[in-house]
């Protein structure tokens, strides 16, 4: 039978073969489920332009390539599935986002705290948008919140250093000396003798101690070894006396160091107290919480000054292996002696069996009994070169300043010791004696490294970062106002020569202040012949001159019309000013210089703001 439908295709026969249900959209025949549920509904949900469709086909069936069937409804469903996992994608989403902003953003990754702060944005009604300026933090919320913490820890840390200070300055001053180690010997064995765990430089002498410890300190430093610094007295804070690694110790280690020793001390000085002896003196809690400092630190080496002499200095406790003699002169006669010969033989009392003694030029008493008392410690002596000796002599010093060059800043110089001759070293500091001092620490150093030579990186770089506050330091220009700590005949006649040598002033007006147990006619002698004038001041400390007792002493010296008397270091330093712009010349040509004491220079670095 030849039927017309027979010869048709089966697709065009829609009695025979109807149109597949996806044809209305678009859908090949044999798509799968889910594709047709993708095609139907998008990435987005159901096209609201085939609802109609939908509706009039009433329960079209669709189906895949293995005869499942898809309803409206089965679609609808799905739709609201995938809707549902489209949400539940957000809601991971802006959860992992909200972990990773907590993480980044919130101590610890709390994101009970992020939840927190969003609170309080969404909880701030506040919507007057067109005043509305952003305000966005330096840091996070809780990086304020630290700071704040920090600034009242702070706070607290001054306080209690504050009481320390007190107590510690409750005790007897370090002038008033107590000839006996007993006292911090008893404290440093309850404490389990810190002071043997590292090696010791200890540094005596009239004048240059502070200068020489620092230079010694920076180079040892310089060398690769962790240092602490012990000296006395201080000019801004206490903290300066107890150094690490060249910075004064902290508020926080201060106290520490204190109350890690303060037990020992109560116990030491009630023992004492009740044989009818004194308490530990300030200087001498001082240096028991110095050398325990040092050991919990820890350091490879400290450096130590005395206080007052040597022998029965608190200091003398330590066994150091390099002992350094500065110049000696005449000092603290009331409690060293009257004579160089007495002098010296207290300073010397530092020597050790089999150490070595770097010992500065000295006249010939202080030189004998340094002699004397090294041959009987068998100790290496290094000594500088008398420049009257016979340098052939095999008992010749070998220690040298060769040459010295005026430089800015300070001076270039050429040392000779024992090891080397270093060449063209700079010493960022004025004066024949620091060049001096510079020589005398570089022997120390070299005595810490076994008596070798050091490398030329380590001797520049440890000179170069040498600071030595209140030694003629310039505090101002025009005029020039200098300060200096120097508090005896035998420093200031040093200081006269610097200040001629570098500042070559027309005028120089003089601003002195001393203790009550000084030479200040010696020192005011000292000045007299470079200076056109001077200002005696008062200061602040019971132990200070009565500043009209000053004066008088002034006036002998200097003749009635050359003296001014000031009732206070401010005034004081105006009066000289206005002196030095008094004379014909450039106020260049005009210096002022403030000296006679430590503590003078501790208040003038202050006036001029000087930390």
């Amino acid at each position: 039978m030849n039927d017309e439908r027979h010869n048709r295709h089966p697709e065009q026969d829609p009695a025979q073969n109807p149109p597949h249900p996806g044809a209305a959209f678009g859908i090949p025949e044999g798509t799968t489920g889910e594709e047709v549920v993708d095609a139907v509904f998008g990435e987005t949900g159901i096209d609201p332009e085939l609802l109609p469709y939908l509706e009039a086909s009433g329960t079209p069936v669709l189906s895949d390539g293995d005869g499942l069937t898809v309803s409206v409804s089965e679609l609808q469903e799905a739709g609201a599935q995938r809707e549902a996992d489209a949400d539940a994608q957000d809601r991971e989403d802006l959860e992992a986002l909200r972990e990773l902003v907590a993480a980044n953003m919130i101590p610890g990754g709390d994101a009970d705290r992020l939840e927190e702060l969003l609170a309080e944005v969404d909880a701030d009604d506040s919507d007057d948008w067109e005043s509305w300026e952003p305000q966005l933090p330096d840091a996070p919320e809780d990086d304020h919140l630290c700071e704040l913490e920090a600034a009242a820890r702070a706070v607290e840390v001054t306080a209690r250093m504050r009481e320390v200070e007190a107590e510690i300055l409750s005790r007897a001053p370090e002038h008033q000396v107590q000839p006996s180690l007993e006292r911090v010997e008893a404290v440093l064995d309850l404490l389990g003798n810190p002071e043997r765990t590292y090696r010791t430089v200890h540094i005596t002498g009239t004048n240059g101690k502070t200068s020489t410890a620092r230079m010694t300190e920076r180079l040892l430093a310089a060398g690769g070894m962790r240092t602490g610094r012990f000296t006395s007295p201080h000019l801004a804070t206490i903290r300066e006396r107890i150094s690490l690694d060249g910075e004064p110790i902290s508020e926080e280690g201060f106290i520490a160091a204190w109350e890690d020793v303060a037990p020992y001390v109560a116990m030491v000085d009630e023992r004492s107290q009740a044989a009818g002896g004194p308490r530990l003196s300030f200087f001498e809690v001082l240096a028991v919480m110095a050398l325990a400092a040092f050991a919990d630190y820890p350091v490879d080496v400290a450096v130590i000054e005395v206080g007052l002499g040597g022998r029965w200095d608190a200091t003398n406790v330590i066994g150091s292996d390099v002992a350094v003699i500065t110049p000696i002169g005449r000092d603290h006669e009331r409690w060293l002696g009257s004579s160089i010969t007495e002098i010296a033989h207290e300073k010397a009392g530092i020597i050790k069996d089999g150490s070595t003694v770097i010992v500065a030029h000295q006249v010939p008493d202080a030189a004998a009994e340094i002699e004397q008392a090294a041959a009987s410690h068998r100790a290496v002596v290094r000594r500088e070169r008398d420049p009257q000796e016979d340098p052939t002599s095999p008992e010749a010093g070998v220690l040298q300043v060769l040459d010295r060059q005026l430089a800015v800043g300070g001076q270039m110089v050429v040392l000779a010791t024992a090891a080397a001759v270093y060449e063209d070293v700079f010493v960022p500091l004025h004066g024949d004696y620091q060049a001096r001092n510079a020589l005398l620490a570089l022997a120390a150093a070299e005595a810490v490294f076994g008596g070798r030579a050091l490398p030329a990186k380590v001797v520049e770089d440890g000179f170069a970062s040498v600071t030595s506050p209140g030694r003629l330091e310039v505090l101002r220009s025009s005029p020039t106002v200098l300060v200096d700590a120097g508090h005896n005949p035998h420093g200031v006649s040093a200081l006269v020569g610097a200040v001629e040598e570098v500042f070559d002033f027309r005028h120089l007006v003089a601003v002195v202040g001393v203790m009550a147990d000084k030479d200040a006619e010696g020192i005011l002698a000292g000045l007299e012949p470079v200076t056109d004038a001077v200002v005696c001041v008062p200061i602040d400390s019971p132990r200070a001159m009565d500043v009209e007792d000053l004066g008088e002493i002034a006036r002998e010296v200097y003749g009635a019309d050359r003296v001014v008397v000031s009732q206070q270091l401010g005034e004081g330093v105006e009066r000289a000013v206005a002196l030095s712009e008094g004379y014909d010349a450039p106020l260049t040509a005009s210096g002022i210089l403030i000296v006679g004491s430590v503590v003078l220079a501790a208040e003038a670095r202050a006036l001029f703001g000087r930390p």
